[in-house]
């Protein structure tokens, strides 16, 4: 694999004369710059441009997580809505046989790991809120159709739209908020959002088990009713969400001049220049694929998407195999949800406070692997497969926005921000596919080969995670190096500023 401009080693390089014109008449910074140092910029910034910073992050947060919540909320319970439906019994009356359901599945992530990469990068040639909302409201149209249909092949196209809809919806959002917060502001905004997801799957089964009085009405099914249902509901307020969902900094229709300057220039001091306004081509992309870190911030939410995806979609299952009756296993499969719910934004507050990611990352995963292994052990003892349910919805759906909060803010730059995010969540899940095979019919009620693949998959993860720690930590010293700032510095001013976080006075989060 092709190594990153910090992995090369220059102490052979002749030293470079005229390094400080690649920056024309802007001052060279080529250490880190300690927070303090970059807390007090922010306060003179804010004092030189009359911001009030307070206020202006209450304004931030009001106008961009909420609307993303909402948004990545109606997707999620889109996408796992299916597994609430087989419950219902669409598998019978769409006669599936076999491993269909499981290819109809699959196919969700076939277009959903291809557009991502495009659509992050369509975000810089039309406007977030148009892209995003466009998307919500093809999402939920599919959605609706899905109520309607009559056979596997119907279900299979509608699975297909679906993941070429939802393929801009997360990347997209992780992308956008990592433009906006700071690092030590980030873990509870992107927490908040990512724990949305644990409100859909609760959502999702509180909303089945109530849809159950709808059987028959109108001459449909349960299964459809959950299906017209929330497809109606997103179709319509993609509509609100048109007006609502923030664009990037730069261009932000909720800030005045002003604001937009002091978020900007704020996010300089705590990152590096963003280079909104440098255009970028595949090439550039291309190169930005070079970098290792893409690999493995891939690797380690790949192997988590594996056991989360296989948790979401077949909890319901699951649970109702330990014995309880299709309505009231919708209901029980609330609860894990609510748990994870509440220790994700727990988590996030900690992590924020404590200005560290990977712990945090890490102990969840190992929490989730003693959840699947009670899941997996207590094949006799309903109630103790029960809990560990909690363990492994809390660990994995804690793990996972930790990781991804983690990477982004570890990609500097509107280029490697975009390219970064994308392809993390892209290759990650290329795991929902392996997911929707792993939990068959036939292996039910022990489902011991999911269960085990999941535990697997989740030990690989906190491995890969280990080894970024290393990683960064080292690329944080190579960048003090006298070396590594001569060759830096040597490039052009437009190569500068799309290296984004290889710049020297960026500091790895770890």
């Amino acid at each position: 694999m092709s190594k990153s401009p910090i992995e090369k080693t220059s102490s052979t390089e002749s030293p470079q004369n005229d390094v400080e014109k690649t920056f024309s008449n802007n001052e060279r910074e080529d250490s880190f710059i300690p927070d303090e140092e970059k807390i007090r910029q922010t306060t003179e910034l804010a004092q030189e441009l009359g911001i009030n910073e307070k206020k202006l992050m209450w304004k931030l947060d009001l106008c961009i997580v909420p609307p993303f919540i909402l948004l990545y909320f109606l997707a999620f319970l889109d996408r796992i809505n299916v597994s609430n439906a087989k419950v219902y019994g669409m598998a019978e009356d769409l006669n599936l046989k076999g491993d269909q359901f499981n290819v109809a599945l699959t196919i969700f992530f076939v277009p959903y790991i291809i557009f991502e990469i495009i659509s992050n990068y369509s975000m810089k040639k039309v406007s977030p809120h148009i892209w995003l909302s466009g998307c919500i409201l093809v999402f939920g149209c599919v959605t609706l159709a899905m109520g309607f249909v009559k056979n596997y092949s119907g279900l299979l196209a509608c699975r297909f739209f679906l993941g070429a809809a939802e393929a801009s919806s997360f990347p997209g959002i992780f992308y956008i908020l990592s433009t906006y917060y700071t690092g030590v502001e980030s873990q509870k905004r992107f927490s908040t959002f990512f724990s949305c997801t644990c409100l859909a799957g609760a959502a999702g089964g509180a909303i089945a088990y109530k849809i159950n009085d709808l059987q028959g009405v109108h001459g449909y099914n349960s299964w459809q009713w959950i299906f017209i249902v929330e497809g109606t509901f997103t179709a319509g307020l993609a509509f609100l969400l048109y007006f609502i969902i923030p664009d990037f900094p730069e261009n932000a229709r909720f800030l005045n001049d002003v604001e937009r300057t002091f978020v900007k220039r704020k996010l300089e001091i705590h990152s590096v220049q963003s280079g909104f306004e440098v255009e970028y081509g595949w090439k550039d992309i291309f190169n930005t694929f070079k970098d290792p870190m893409l690999m493995l911030t891939a690797l380690a939410y790949f192997a988590l998407v594996i056991p989360s995806y296989g948790y979401a979609y077949f909890s319901p299952t699951i649970i109702k195999e330990m014995g309880y009756t299709a309505v009231s296993a919708n209901q029980h499969s609330v609860y894990p949800w609510l748990a994870a719910f509440g220790y994700t934004n727990i988590i996030a507050v900690a992590s924020d406070y404590t200005k560290i990611r990977s712990p945090f990352a890490i102990s969840s995963g190992l929490m989730a692997i003693v959840g699947l292994a009670l899941v997996l052990g207590l094949h006799d003892n309903a109630q103790g497969r029960y809990a560990g349910c909690f363990l492994v919805a809390t660990g994995l759906y804690s793990s996972m926005p930790s990781l991804v909060c983690w990477t982004a803010l570890n990609f500097g730059g509107h280029l490697r921000k975009s390219i970064g995010t994308a392809n993390q969540v892209g290759f990650g899940n290329i795991g929902g596919i392996i997911s929707t095979f792993i939990f068959l019919a036939v292996d039910a009620p022990r489902y011991v080969k999911g269960l085990s693949i999941g535990i697997a998959f989740t030990v690989f993860s906190i491995i890969i995670m280990l080894v970024m720690v290393v990683l960064l930590n080292r690329r944080n010293r190579i960048k003090q190096t006298d070396s590594y700032k001569e060759r830096f510095f040597a490039q052009d001013e437009k190569a500068i500023v799309l290296a984004g976080d290889e710049h020297p006075t960026f500091k790895y989060l770890y």
